[in-house]
């Protein structure tokens, strides 16, 4: 029997790489899935069909998770699809934008990068929770970086992904009363375009060597932890900041 059969969940930045890995496990588990996407229509539609071949449901809602009004729409179409409640919110949105030293960086970027890392998960949050019972779940991912800072150039993302795993702490004290749990992924080196954009080869390779696992990590094995903490079998973990690094940086 599937774990998260008949929930309905929403998956902000669930068209690609981990995003897209999130949404077809959940599927997979028997979730209905929402999957918010932002410019990429093509992908959007390329992960529904993924999800459709394998027997799965989903639909695909366009918006800008740093807009509230775009936030609203996302669970208005929730609701029109699959019922007044949800279950599951996972907030995949975010991004590092670019690699900035301190000189290089001006405050609209180090907001802009703020907003598309917290701002996101804090609406989306707000947006979701009041239509959620007991025995619901958020999982929001945050990074390695909000650990230990990140590489170079990487400040605002790290200090970004730092509030997330915050935030994850108080909302699970928050929301904890009503039987809600919330806890986050910081994922450490995932073979995903994030690292074909931001980190060269040789550093890459450089990592996944000093790993003990001696890899990259794979955006399937952040979806299944996803799903775990998502589901039932997971009931008694909240306010956690799981790493899942293969080992290259123990919390």
């Amino acid at each position: 029997m599937t774990k998260l059969k008949d929930k309905v969940a929403i998956v902000t930045g669930g068209s690609r790489d981990i995003g897209r890995a999130v949404s077809v496990k959940l599927a997979a588990e028997g979730a209905k899935v929402v999957v918010n996407y932002c410019n990429n229509e093509e992908q959007a539609n390329d992960t529904l069909a993924e999800i459709e071949a394998a027997g799965g449901t989903a639909i695909a809602c366009k918006g800008d998770m740093m807009k509230p009004e775009d936030v609203d729409g996302l669970v208005a179409a929730a609701q029109a699809a699959f019922g007044d409640k949800i279950d599951i919110l996972v907030n995949v949105t975010g991004g590092m934008v670019q690699r900035k030293g301190l000189d290089e960086m001006d405050m609209e970027f180090f907001e802009h990068v703020m907003r598309l890392n917290v701002t996101s998960t804090f609406l989306a949050t707000k947006a979701v929770v009041p239509h959620m019972s007991k025995g619901s779940a958020i999982v929001n991912f945050a990074s390695l970086a909000g650990r230990d800072g990140g590489g170079p150039g990487a400040a605002a993302y790290a200090t970004s992904k730092g509030a997330v795993m915050t935030f994850t702490r108080a909302m699970a004290k928050d929301l904890g009363p009503k039987g809600i749990r919330c806890n986050s992924l910081c994922p450490g080196m995932i073979a995903t375009s994030f690292h074909d954009t931001f980190t060269a080869d040789a550093v890459r390779e450089n990592v996944a060597n000093s790993t003990p696992l001696r890899r990259q990590g794979l955006a399937a094995e952040t979806a299944d932890a996803t799903a775990y903490l998502a589901s039932d079998e997971a009931s008694f973990i909240t306010g956690t900041n799981i790493d899942i690094n293969g080992g290259l940086f123990f919390s």
